[in-house]
């Protein structure tokens, strides 16, 4: 009995070090994981915004992010922004769904928690009152130089053929696109999985925001010359100014269809018009609330 009990005894204190082992590395892997994931979206970004090794972005430059919230009280719904102000603090500006102002909350939140999902909530939650219940919706990076607004940056998901596609959207003042980087997907290869090409993502660079409020898929081929425009490697046979010049004539068209994945296409399509279309809504009801409530925010 006594050998039995010696065992389990054994077994137990096995298992309790087995499992502070896993725990620890899952903790190590998954903050490591979180890390890496940040630093490519970073690099992503900027490289949408058009800076990269060989060009980085000047000093001047800077990103403030602003997280949107579906904020529930009882039956009504209102949309609350966490924003950062300028003197470095936190606020949370609740709008109803008309588009008027019903509150500024200050946040007691760093910089750092405010990137993560459970610390913000919970931050958001403690400054509103627990019985307001708060959704996450999405994200939106404002871009500045010099303290003057430059680009937005819209990491978004929509639905594609099998499951969802994840993207970053880069839009500059005037929600014009600069760049559309596919992140994650699940599309089929050598069909739908083509949209991660720049032959078909970078159709959608140079649309001004009239042109992607009426966006179509066509199934017409991809006419030869504008292929060699938006295909980076082919680029360096062309002249910057033909480049240009191709792209300006196609600026307002519809976007050619994958071959064979004409769903894939319009899934994509349909996905930037809706995450622009409703961005430059909800940004210009969230600019007047700004303003007419002297919310003094550094973007």
């Amino acid at each position: 009995m006594k050998n039995i009990l010696t065992i389990i005894f054994r077994l137990t204190v096995a298992c309790l070090l087995a499992g502070l082992v896993m725990g620890v590395a899952f903790v190590a892997t998954n903050k490591a994981k979180k890390h890496n994931i940040h630093v490519n979206e970073q690099k992503v970004m900027l490289s949408l915004l058009g800076y990269s090794a060989k060009n980085p972005a000047p000093e001047s430059v800077a990103m403030h992010e602003v997280y949107r919230y579906l904020v529930g009280e009882g039956e009504d719904l209102a949309m609350g922004y966490l924003l950062p102000l300028r003197d470095g603090s936190f606020s949370f500006v609740t709008i109803d769904l008309t588009g008027g102002f019903v509150a500024q909350t200050p946040v007691t939140i760093s910089t750092e928690k405010a990137a993560e999902t459970d610390e913000r909530t919970q931050a958001i939650g403690a400054a509103i009152g627990v019985d307001k219940a708060l959704r996450y919706a999405d994200q939106t990076i404002v871009v500045t130089n010099d303290g003057k607004r430059m680009a937005y940056l819209l990491p978004g998901r929509f639905s594609g053929f099998k499951t969802f596609i994840s993207a970053i959207l880069a839009l500059d003042q005037n929600f014009t696109i600069l760049g559309l980087e596919i992140m994650e997907h699940e599309e089929d290869p050598g069909l739908g999985g083509e949209i991660v090409q720049d032959y078909f993502k970078n159709q959608f660079k140079g649309k001004p925001l009239e042109t992607v409020k009426k966006l179509e898929v066509v199934k017409t081929p991809l006419p030869e010359e504008y292929l060699k425009a938006l295909e980076a490697e082919k680029r360096g046979q062309m002249g910057a100014e033909e480049v240009a010049r191709i792209e300006g004539q196609y600026k307002d068209n519809d976007i050619y269809a994958l071959t064979g994945a004409t769903i894939s296409s319009r899934s994509v399509t349909n996905g930037v018009k809706g995450m622009v279309k409703k961005f430059a809504y909800r940004l210009a009801i969230l600019d007047r609330v700004l303003v007419e409530q002297h919310i003094a925010t550094p973007f």
